[in-house]
């Protein structure tokens, strides 16, 4: 099988991909620079097919084991609030779990979702935190969406960022978040810091598959 590497890499754009792995005909290249692992754009569902997919999870928003999950950005991030902060749950699904943790401590969250919550205004207003709990590794455009997200926070504000990080390339292919065939881009902790050094954000790491990401400049 012949293998032509994209243009570009979506998380940073570097030209340079190289082959990494081919599992079942899916073809993965690797970013020399950010270390991003990236699905061939050619195996990517359209957003019909990635729809179905996401509506056979099951993310139930009363159930206490996802809340808890949830809760592994909630909390170190809530901490970090000032009372009254306003957000915006990015990527939010069907169930918005966590603006609901959230409102429950006081702070206000609006919701945007492409598929289920497509609120256009959502994203014309800023925020003082943004999350995104198991979105970034849907994007096929990070580059574009990251750089959407740093114009949504205010000065000082932060970004929170759940996803699992990819640490072992031995155990890649049988990789259970390799085989969500919606999930096309992976990250290592080293790609999130190469984002971070992009738009001059501070990074924390608070717990394994959580980053905190902080905007320069002084909250309002």
């Amino acid at each position: 099988m012949s293998l032509f590497p994209p243009e570009r890499c979506t998380v940073c754009h570097q030209t340079e991909l190289r082959h990494f792995l081919t599992v079942r005909d899916v073809p993965y290249w690797r970013c020399p620079q950010c270390e991003a692992t990236l699905m061939d754009p050619g195996c990517w569902l359209d957003p019909e097919g990635e729809k179905r997919v996401y509506e056979l999870h099951d993310n139930n928003p009363d159930d206490p084991g996802y809340r808890q999950f949830l809760n592994r950005l909630g909390e170190p991030l809530a901490a970090r609030l000032a009372t009254g902060s306003e957000g915006l749950e990015f990527g939010c699904g069907p169930g918005p779990a966590l603006a609901d943790i959230l409102q429950q401590r006081g702070f206000r969250v609006s919701l945007y979702d492409p598929f289920f919550h497509p609120d256009e205004s959502a994203l014309s207003r800023s925020y003082d935190f943004i999350t995104c709990t198991e979105v970034v590794e849907h994007l096929h455009d990070p580059w574009s969406v990251f750089a959407q997200l740093d114009r949504l926070l205010k000065p000082g504000g932060w970004l929170g960022v759940m996803t699992c990080f990819q640490t072992d390339d031995e155990r890649f292919a049988n990789w259970h978040y390799r085989r969500d065939p919606t999930h096309v881009v992976f990250y290592r902790e080293q790609t999130l810091a190469h984002i971070a050094r992009r738009f001059g954000w501070t990074l924390v790491v608070p717990v394994k598959n959580v980053a905190l990401f902080q905007k320069r400049g002084v909250a309002s």
